[in-house]
């Protein structure tokens, strides 16, 4: 029997979801497969680990959230996700109000782009438990400087992972049942006939020493996020930066995650409005993300420039509004998320390219947390 390579490039949720689901197929132990994970840098050094975590059955596009939130509840069950990667069900809502006069000087929020994760709510949904309070049990935004709360979903339809945790422990698992992870940076893919008969035959990487390399290939998963137009210029796909940081609260905070719209004292703060993402964790962290902006993709996520005066200003924008968010910033960081240039918004680019066998795209999921939807083609070929 000859032995079939697949090689994953990308270690991020995708590429790392895809090894693992390969590996865990009931076929794979008994097929002569080689499952290659090939990394440019780190696993889950992009937005797969510093992203927010948020896993909600509204998000979109509705036939991946079908599928994937369910996954993450199973996975949960299976692999103790509750200790290893902070699965939890959590409250959601849009909370609006005003900030406090905190500290002086605050930095300019020059982040402009939305990243659009309430796009996939249904109109109607957004019904206030009352005229403008907080939830009972939401516990760490001032009452005071509600102007109004609203839920975004029902209990049971939003859940968070660490992406971090969560990324790198399918990629552990995935190594567990033979799975190999390769640092390296892909700079080609290589194909052997032509026309009908055109298929993948290897990748091309540079190595950690700075030589090139070849993997052998009979299947190539390119999982690369918003670099995965490097490899295939045609695929339209592009990279939006956003940042973000942690905060270890002054005590711990109860399961919310926010998204907030405040108007901020012009004493303060140089800007009028702020509306950054709050997500309470449950290792005693909370995160909070600004809006994206247009700075141009680096050459790898070691390369992201983070922006400093972003990060504190996020961090003023937070604590205006709650004294228990005022605590140690442990993480200041920036990533791209993948988005799609054209099509329906929100659809990633996912199944296999026309013009080569076994060539398959799986990028462009923005700002979820998906799981990889390439399990069918690959194992269907074990």
């Amino acid at each position: 029997m000859s032995t079939k390579h697949i090689v994953i490039i990308g270690g991020g949720i995708i590429g790392c979801t895809s090894a693992y689901y390969i590996t865990h197929h009931p076929t794979f132990t008994s097929n002569n497969a080689v499952v290659t994970i090939l990394e440019a840098s780190s696993v889950a050094g992009g937005a797969s680990g510093k992203a927010g975590g948020l896993v909600a059955k509204w998000a979109y596009p509705k036939e991946l959230v079908d599928v994937t939130f369910a996954e993450h509840e199973r996975l949960a069950r299976e692999h103790n996700g509750k200790e290893r990667w902070g699965f939890r069900y959590t409250g959601c809502g849009q909370w609006t109000g005003r900030g406090e006069d905190v500290v002086r000087d605050a930095g300019e929020m020059t982040s402009k782009t939305s990243l659009e994760k309430k796009e996939g709510l249904v109109s109607g949904k957004n019904t206030a438990r009352r005229n403008t309070g907080l939830p009972d049990d939401l516990d760490w935004v001032k009452e005071d400087l509600t102007d109004a709360y609203e839920p975004m979903a029902g209990d049971g339809e939003t859940a968070q992972v660490h992406p971090y945790q969560f990324t790198t422990s399918m990629c552990e698992l995935a190594q567990e049942k033979g799975a190999k992870l390769v640092i390296g940076k892909a700079s080609a893919i290589n194909y052997s006939g032509s026309g009908a008969s055109r298929s993948v035959s290897g990748v091309e990487y540079v190595n950690e020493a700075g030589s090139k390399e070849v993997i052998p290939a009979s299947t190539v998963i390119v999982a690369a996020g918003p670099w995965t137009s490097t490899l295939l210029p045609s695929v339209p796909i592009s990279g939006t930066r956003a940042h973000s940081i942690t905060v270890r609260p002054t005590r711990p905070v109860s399961a919310y995650a926010l998204f907030t719209e405040i108007t901020l004292p012009r004493s303060s703060f140089r800007t009028s409005l702020g509306s950054p993402e709050i997500y309470a964790r449950p290792n005693n962290e909370v995160y909070a993300c600004s809006p994206g902006d247009g700075e141009p993709l680096p050459s790898s996520t070691k390369e992201v420039k983070v922006d400093q005066q972003v990060c504190e200003a996020l961090f003023k924008q937070i604590s205006a509004i709650s004294s228990e968010l005022r605590g140690e910033v442990t993480a200041s960081q920036a990533c791209y998320l993948p988005n799609v240039n054209s099509g329906p918004r929100g659809c990633p680019i996912v199944g296999e390219v026309d013009n080569a066998k076994d060539l398959i795209i799986a990028a462009g999921h923005t700002c979820w947390v998906s799981l990889s939807c390439t399990l069918r083609h690959c194992c269907g070929n074990l």
